[in-house]
């Protein structure tokens, strides 16, 4: 029902998001690490499994990465070829500047074909040679608009900087974009001035506002903390000492991030904003994997609790 939901603009949309298996794995641990993601996520109540597209990203900041780059396998390929047994649908990111048009048109048709859903993403530095622009990959998809939806992506960071987030994202849903993920969200401000403006937005040129859908991501080391920023996710100082000095900062950072959900929930449903959750998993340890399926659960029962999903009928046999 993810493609309903998008469309009527029904807001508790749930998702989970995952990256693909480095480049290099074993055939066989790449069938062993899929089989356990299916089973994992069989139990989760979800709209949607999103596959990231994982960029090198290190030209786009002098900062040293704090974790080294490693290529992982195709997102399409993996959810295809690995994860056809989850019955969800699945969105598959893709650097559309990266592809020259034909093969981006390719892709885009056996994405249909599977019933997948693509957010197209920019390019990982500002130099980069770009083969398809943004716009002319949108304009490959329109073919498919009437059964399909695309996604974008939104950061609250960049809009904190620029102030120009609300006008993008009217750019893109005039191309056809009618869902946008958020970079992480530990800055809830920031968050919540994207949507402030882009409702301002949308009642001046009386449009109906498009689904935002916000990344949640639980934080269990300093070391992740630190890469998070180094992705140019804003952690505010008060929040960070708070992780920095806890315990156990998985999970205090597991109930930062349950605040976080139902402080966005309660803002958009008074701003009227049709929104939803990505819990993202992309770390390797069993902790974060667990506390990951705990937040989506979680986040899950209070969207149900809010009347904005609907429980899990269970059907006797």
């Amino acid at each position: 029902m993810f493609q309903e939901r998008i469309k009527s603009g029904e807001s508790g949309v749930l998702l989970y998001g995952i990256t693909p298996p480095k480049v290099g794995t074993t055939p066989e641990r790449v069938a062993e690490i899929a089989q356990k993601t299916v089973e994992r996520l069989a139990t989760l109540h979800i709209d949607a499994l999103v596959v990231y597209d994982v960029q090198d990203e290190s030209a786009r900041t002098s900062e040293e990465r704090p974790f080294p780059f490693l290529n992982a396998l195709d997102p399409l390929a993996f959810a295809s070829g690995y994860l056809s047994s989850l019955n969800v649908p699945k969105i598959i990111y893709r650097p559309a500047g990266k592809f020259p048009a034909e093969e981006l048109d390719s892709w885009l048709e056996e994405l249909h074909e599977r019933g997948f859903y693509p957010v197209f993403v920019g390019i990982p530095a500002p130099d980069f040679p770009v083969k398809t622009s943004l716009a002319e990959a949108y304009a490959l998809w329109r073919k498919h608009e009437d059964s399909s939806v695309i996604g974008a992506v939104t950061i609250p960071e960049r809009h904190h900087v620029l102030q120009d987030e609300d006008k993008r994202i009217l750019d893109k849903m005039v191309a056809g974009v009618s869902f946008f993920v958020s970079q992480c969200v530990f800055n809830i401000d920031y968050a919540r001035q994207v949507v402030e403006d882009l409702m301002r937005s949308c009642r001046e040129q009386q449009i109906n506002p498009p689904t935002v859908i916000f990344t949640i991501t639980a934080c269990g080391s300093a070391k992740t903390l630190q890469f998070m920023e180094w992705l140019g996710i804003h952690v505010p100082d008060a929040l960070k000492e708070e992780l920095l000095a806890s315990a156990d900062m998985l999970e205090k950072s597991v109930k930062i991030c349950l605040d976080i959900a139902e402080a966005l929930t309660e803002f958009c449903m008074a701003q009227d904003v049709p929104f939803g959750f990505n819990i993202e998993s992309v770390a390797i340890r069993k902790a974060e994997i667990e506390a990951s399926v705990y937040l989506t659960n979680e986040i899950d029962q209070m969207l149900k609790q809010k009347g904005l999903r609907k429980p899990v009928s269970v059907v006797n046999t």
